[in-house]
């Protein structure tokens, strides 16, 4: 994390049988394994990041003017933001299958308790085919494919997308700061290396 304090967080393993509920669905104790960091909270990891038996990765990043959560919708998984990471990560076995999931999902403001209210947040999933990103606008989860394969945080991934293309046309730039979008930027270039 790129933040000045630590949140005790640690490297966290959950194996198949761990008790997985997710909103109102039915407990899962059948699902793939999942390491990552994660803060653990009354014996549930809240996940930074992780990536399950299957090869398939997830990471939060901080998305604080954009994130929108919205009350239960009918006909969706309703899912706290949370519980996103394990909920993908727990169920499916490559970006294709979190793809049509999430399609299905509504991020909620569900805190995970008095203390921990609902983090803005916006999610890349990766496999070796490619990414997808997640982000809870007042639209819903909006998907997107992400031809970049990395994320960084705030803004949405189409104005990520949109400066780095002005960064190709402009090639002389320097980098001077440690913006969120210079960050992206970067990451994109040392990804090609």
């Amino acid at each position: 994390l790129d933040l000045e304090y630590p949140y005790s967080e640690s490297v966290v393993i959950v194996p198949q049988k761990f008790p997985f509920c997710f909103g109102k669905l039915p407990e899962n104790h059948d699902h793939f394994s999942i390491i990552g960091t994660a803060f653990v909270q009354s014996g549930y990891p809240l996940f930074y990041d992780g990536m399950n038996e299957k090869g398939l990765c997830a990471a939060a990043l901080n998305f604080p003017k954009s994130a929108v959560y919205l009350p239960e919708r009918k006909g969706f998984y309703n899912v706290a933001s949370f519980e996103i990471i394990p909920f993908v990560l727990s169920s499916c076995s490559d970006i294709s299958e979190a793809k049509e999931l999430l399609l299905r999902t509504n991020v909620t403001d569900f805190a995970f308790s008095k203390e921990l209210s609902p983090t803005p947040l916006h999610w890349i999933f990766s496999d070796r085919t490619g990414s997808i990103v997640a982000e809870p606008t007042e639209k819903g989860l909006e998907i997107y494919d992400n031809p970049a394969n990395v994320l960084a945080n705030e803004p949405p991934l189409p104005a990520h997308l949109e400066n780095l293309r002005e960064d190709f046309a402009f090639k002389s730039r320097i980098f001077e700061n440690l913006s969120s979008e210079e960050r992206f930027v970067k990451a994109f270039f040392a990804k090609e290396k």
